[in-house]
Protein backbone atom coordinates (compact mmCIF):
# COMPACT_ATOMS: atom_id res chain seq x y z
CA UNK A 1 0.00 0.00 0.00
CA UNK A 2 1.06 3.59 -0.53
CA UNK A 3 0.26 6.78 1.37
CA UNK A 4 -2.97 7.18 -0.62
CA UNK A 5 -4.21 3.75 0.57
CA UNK A 6 -3.22 4.58 4.14
CA UNK A 7 -4.99 7.95 3.88
CA UNK A 8 -8.14 6.31 2.52
CA UNK A 9 -8.44 3.59 5.19
CA UNK A 10 -6.86 5.44 8.08
CA UNK A 11 -3.88 5.04 10.37
CA UNK A 12 -4.12 4.47 14.13
CA UNK A 13 -1.21 5.58 16.34
CA UNK A 14 -1.24 4.00 19.78
CA UNK A 15 0.94 6.25 21.94
CA UNK A 16 2.30 9.62 20.87
CA UNK A 17 5.34 10.37 23.00
CA UNK A 18 8.68 11.42 21.51
CA UNK A 19 8.95 8.56 19.02
CA UNK A 20 5.28 8.65 18.01
CA UNK A 21 5.38 12.44 17.60
CA UNK A 22 8.54 12.28 15.47
CA UNK A 23 6.94 9.73 13.14
CA UNK A 24 3.62 11.57 12.97
CA UNK A 25 5.40 14.83 12.10
CA UNK A 26 7.24 13.02 9.30
CA UNK A 27 4.03 11.52 7.89
CA UNK A 28 2.16 14.82 7.95
CA UNK A 29 5.09 16.55 6.23
CA UNK A 30 5.08 13.71 3.69
CA UNK A 31 1.47 14.46 2.75
CA UNK A 32 -0.61 12.12 4.93
CA UNK A 33 -3.82 14.06 5.73
CA UNK A 34 -4.20 14.75 9.46
CA UNK A 35 -7.87 13.74 9.21
CA UNK A 36 -6.77 10.18 8.29
CA UNK A 37 -4.88 9.73 11.57
CA UNK A 38 -6.41 8.53 14.86
CA UNK A 39 -4.23 8.83 17.97
CA UNK A 40 -4.84 7.05 21.26
CA UNK A 41 -2.85 8.73 24.03
CA UNK A 42 -3.93 9.44 27.61
CA UNK A 43 -1.83 12.63 27.83
CA UNK A 44 -1.84 14.31 24.39
CA UNK A 45 0.76 17.06 24.05
CA UNK A 46 -0.07 20.62 22.99
CA UNK A 47 1.63 19.91 19.65
CA UNK A 48 -0.55 16.83 19.10
CA UNK A 49 -3.72 18.72 19.99
CA UNK A 50 -2.85 21.32 17.35
CA UNK A 51 -1.98 18.76 14.64
CA UNK A 52 -5.54 18.27 13.39
CA UNK A 53 -5.62 14.50 14.00
CA UNK A 54 -8.40 12.58 15.78
CA UNK A 55 -7.45 12.12 19.45
CA UNK A 56 -9.04 9.45 21.69
CA UNK A 57 -12.07 9.13 19.42
CA UNK A 58 -13.77 6.01 17.99
CA UNK A 59 -11.43 4.20 15.60
CA UNK A 60 -12.00 3.37 11.92
CA UNK A 61 -13.54 -0.09 11.41
CA UNK A 62 -10.67 -1.44 9.32
CA UNK A 63 -7.70 0.93 9.35
CA UNK A 64 -4.80 0.25 6.99
CA UNK A 65 -2.27 0.30 9.82
CA UNK A 66 -2.11 0.36 13.62
CA UNK A 67 1.28 1.58 14.80
CA UNK A 68 2.07 0.74 18.43
CA UNK A 69 4.39 3.29 20.05
CA UNK A 70 3.58 3.00 23.76
CA UNK A 71 6.18 2.03 26.34
CA UNK A 72 6.33 -1.77 26.89
CA UNK A 73 4.97 -1.51 30.45
CA UNK A 74 1.82 0.25 29.16
CA UNK A 75 1.20 -2.41 26.53
CA UNK A 76 -1.01 -4.69 28.64
CA UNK A 77 -3.55 -1.93 29.27
CA UNK A 78 -3.51 -0.52 25.75
CA UNK A 79 -3.57 -3.53 23.42
CA UNK A 80 -6.83 -5.27 24.37
CA UNK A 81 -8.74 -2.25 22.96
CA UNK A 82 -7.29 -3.12 19.56
CA UNK A 83 -8.05 -6.85 19.64
CA UNK A 84 -11.10 -6.35 17.41
CA UNK A 85 -8.78 -5.22 14.60
CA UNK A 86 -6.62 -8.36 14.82
CA UNK A 87 -6.81 -11.23 12.35
CA UNK A 88 -7.97 -9.07 9.46
CA UNK A 89 -6.51 -6.76 6.83
CA UNK A 90 -5.11 -4.26 9.32
CA UNK A 91 -1.30 -4.30 9.52
CA UNK A 92 0.11 -3.87 13.03
CA UNK A 93 3.56 -2.28 13.35
CA UNK A 94 5.25 -2.14 16.75
CA UNK A 95 8.10 0.17 17.71
CA UNK A 96 7.86 -0.86 21.38
CA UNK A 97 11.20 -2.21 22.64
CA UNK A 98 11.40 -5.74 23.98
CA UNK A 99 7.91 -6.90 23.02
CA UNK A 100 8.10 -10.04 20.89
CA UNK A 101 6.02 -10.98 17.88
CA UNK A 102 4.68 -13.96 19.89
CA UNK A 103 3.37 -11.61 22.60
CA UNK A 104 1.36 -9.66 20.02
CA UNK A 105 0.10 -12.83 18.36
CA UNK A 106 -1.17 -14.07 21.74
CA UNK A 107 -3.29 -10.94 22.09
CA UNK A 108 -4.24 -10.21 18.48
CA UNK A 109 -4.26 -13.71 16.96
CA UNK A 110 -1.65 -15.44 14.83
CA UNK A 111 -3.49 -14.42 11.64
CA UNK A 112 -2.71 -10.76 12.29
CA UNK A 113 -0.13 -9.27 9.90
CA UNK A 114 2.55 -7.84 12.14
CA UNK A 115 5.88 -6.06 11.74
CA UNK A 116 8.19 -5.56 14.70
CA UNK A 117 10.52 -2.56 14.45
CA UNK A 118 13.42 -1.20 16.49
CA UNK A 119 14.02 2.52 15.86
CA UNK A 120 16.45 4.74 17.79
CA UNK A 121 16.30 8.24 19.26
CA UNK A 122 17.91 10.19 16.37
CA UNK A 123 14.52 9.51 14.72
CA UNK A 124 13.50 12.71 16.54
CA UNK A 125 15.50 14.68 13.92
CA UNK A 126 14.81 12.22 11.06
CA UNK A 127 18.30 10.71 11.39
CA UNK A 128 17.25 7.40 12.94
CA UNK A 129 17.85 3.88 11.75
CA UNK A 130 15.10 1.29 12.20
CA UNK A 131 15.36 -2.48 11.84
CA UNK A 132 12.20 -4.38 10.85
CA UNK A 133 11.07 -8.01 10.71
CA UNK A 134 7.63 -9.45 9.93
CA UNK A 135 5.68 -12.41 11.28
CA UNK A 136 4.62 -15.35 9.09
CA UNK A 137 1.39 -13.56 8.11
CA UNK A 138 3.12 -10.33 7.02
CA UNK A 139 3.48 -10.15 3.25
CA UNK A 140 6.20 -8.48 1.20
CA UNK A 141 3.73 -5.63 0.63
CA UNK A 142 3.25 -5.31 4.43
CA UNK A 143 7.00 -4.96 4.92
CA UNK A 144 7.09 -2.36 2.13
CA UNK A 145 4.32 -0.42 3.92
CA UNK A 146 6.21 -0.56 7.21
CA UNK A 147 9.38 0.65 5.49
CA UNK A 148 7.44 3.48 3.82
CA UNK A 149 6.13 4.73 7.17
CA UNK A 150 9.32 4.25 9.17
CA UNK A 151 11.51 5.88 6.52
CA UNK A 152 9.81 9.14 7.59
CA UNK A 153 12.31 9.20 10.49
CA UNK A 154 15.47 7.84 8.85
CA UNK A 155 16.96 4.71 7.31
CA UNK A 156 15.27 1.29 7.44
CA UNK A 157 16.98 -2.12 7.37
CA UNK A 158 15.35 -5.55 7.19
CA UNK A 159 16.36 -8.48 9.39
CA UNK A 160 16.40 -12.14 8.39
CA UNK A 161 14.96 -13.23 11.72
CA UNK A 162 13.52 -11.82 14.95
CA UNK A 163 16.42 -13.38 16.88
CA UNK A 164 18.64 -10.61 15.44
CA UNK A 165 16.56 -7.93 17.19
CA UNK A 166 18.43 -8.26 20.51
CA UNK A 167 21.77 -7.55 18.81
CA UNK A 168 20.23 -4.64 16.90
CA UNK A 169 19.08 -3.29 20.27
CA UNK A 170 22.67 -3.56 21.52
CA UNK A 171 24.15 -1.75 18.52
CA UNK A 172 21.71 0.88 17.23
CA UNK A 173 18.85 0.87 19.75
CA UNK A 174 21.02 1.59 22.79
CA UNK A 175 23.96 2.87 20.72
CA UNK A 176 23.13 6.60 20.76
CA UNK A 177 23.78 6.56 24.52
CA UNK A 178 27.28 5.17 23.91
CA UNK A 179 28.01 8.07 21.58
CA UNK A 180 26.59 10.63 24.04
CA UNK A 181 28.89 9.18 26.69
CA UNK A 182 31.83 9.41 24.27
CA UNK A 183 31.04 13.14 23.87
CA UNK A 184 30.82 13.58 27.65
CA UNK A 185 34.13 11.85 28.29
CA UNK A 186 35.97 13.58 25.41
CA UNK A 187 34.84 16.95 26.76
CA UNK A 188 35.90 16.03 30.31
CA UNK A 189 39.30 14.88 29.01
CA UNK A 190 39.74 18.20 27.14
CA UNK A 191 38.88 20.05 30.32
CA UNK A 192 41.47 17.98 32.21
CA UNK A 193 44.07 19.20 29.67
CA UNK A 194 43.27 22.83 30.47
CA UNK A 195 40.41 23.79 28.10
CA UNK A 196 37.39 25.74 29.42
CA UNK A 197 34.41 23.37 29.94
CA UNK A 198 32.18 25.06 27.35
CA UNK A 199 34.86 25.06 24.68
CA UNK A 200 35.79 21.41 25.37
CA UNK A 201 32.12 20.40 25.01
CA UNK A 202 31.70 22.36 21.76
CA UNK A 203 34.82 20.70 20.33
CA UNK A 204 33.68 17.21 21.40
CA UNK A 205 30.10 17.58 20.06
CA UNK A 206 31.19 18.99 16.69
CA UNK A 207 33.97 16.41 16.30
CA UNK A 208 31.72 13.40 16.95
CA UNK A 209 28.87 14.77 14.82
CA UNK A 210 31.23 15.76 11.98
CA UNK A 211 33.12 12.45 12.01
CA UNK A 212 29.82 10.52 11.96
CA UNK A 213 28.57 12.56 9.00
CA UNK A 214 31.89 12.05 7.19
CA UNK A 215 31.79 8.29 7.83
CA UNK A 216 28.28 8.10 6.40
CA UNK A 217 28.97 10.33 3.38
CA UNK A 218 32.39 8.93 2.43
CA UNK A 219 32.90 6.06 0.01
CA UNK A 220 35.88 4.98 2.12
CA UNK A 221 35.41 2.64 5.08
CA UNK A 222 35.69 3.95 8.66
CA UNK A 223 38.91 1.92 8.94
CA UNK A 224 40.39 3.74 5.94
CA UNK A 225 39.19 7.12 7.22
CA UNK A 226 40.98 6.35 10.51
CA UNK A 227 44.18 5.48 8.62
CA UNK A 228 43.90 8.69 6.57
CA UNK A 229 43.95 10.87 9.68
CA UNK A 230 46.74 8.93 11.45
CA UNK A 231 50.24 10.25 10.64
CA UNK A 232 53.10 7.92 11.62
CA UNK A 233 54.29 8.73 15.15
CA UNK A 234 51.86 11.67 15.29
CA UNK A 235 49.28 12.79 17.83
CA UNK A 236 46.45 10.60 16.51
CA UNK A 237 48.64 7.50 16.60
CA UNK A 238 49.56 8.23 20.23
CA UNK A 239 45.85 8.36 21.14
CA UNK A 240 44.90 5.30 19.06
CA UNK A 241 47.56 3.17 20.73
CA UNK A 242 45.52 3.67 23.92
CA UNK A 243 42.06 3.32 22.35
CA UNK A 244 42.92 0.30 20.18
CA UNK A 245 44.66 -1.64 22.96
CA UNK A 246 43.36 -5.21 22.72
CA UNK A 247 42.87 -5.65 26.46
CA UNK A 248 41.74 -2.23 27.70
CA UNK A 249 40.68 -0.33 24.56
CA UNK A 250 37.56 0.07 22.45
CA UNK A 251 37.63 -3.44 20.87
CA UNK A 252 37.14 -5.20 24.23
CA UNK A 253 35.09 -2.44 25.86
CA UNK A 254 32.50 -2.11 23.10
CA UNK A 255 32.25 -5.85 22.53
CA UNK A 256 31.42 -6.19 26.25
CA UNK A 257 29.00 -3.23 26.22
CA UNK A 258 27.06 -4.39 23.14
CA UNK A 259 27.06 -7.93 24.57
CA UNK A 260 25.63 -6.70 27.88
CA UNK A 261 22.86 -4.73 26.12
CA UNK A 262 22.05 -7.70 23.85
CA UNK A 263 21.83 -10.09 26.81
CA UNK A 264 19.63 -7.68 28.77
CA UNK A 265 17.35 -7.39 25.74
CA UNK A 266 17.03 -11.19 25.69
CA UNK A 267 16.19 -11.23 29.41
CA UNK A 268 13.57 -8.48 29.04
CA UNK A 269 11.82 -10.23 26.17
CA UNK A 270 11.52 -13.37 28.34
CA UNK A 271 9.99 -11.49 31.29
Amino acid sequence: MDMADIAARGLVLLGCGKMGSAMLAGWLEGGLPAASVSVIDPYPSDWLQGAGVHINQPLPESPAIVLIAVKPQMMGAALPNLQLLGGGDTLFISVAAGTSIATYEDILGANTPLVRAMPNTPAAISRGITAIVGNARASAADLDSAELLLSAVGQVVRLDSETQMDAVTGVSGSGPAYVFHLIETMAAAGEAQGLPAELAMQLAKATVAGAGALAEASEESPSQLRVNVTSPNGTTQAALEVLMDKTSGFPTLLKSAVGAATNRSKELSRD
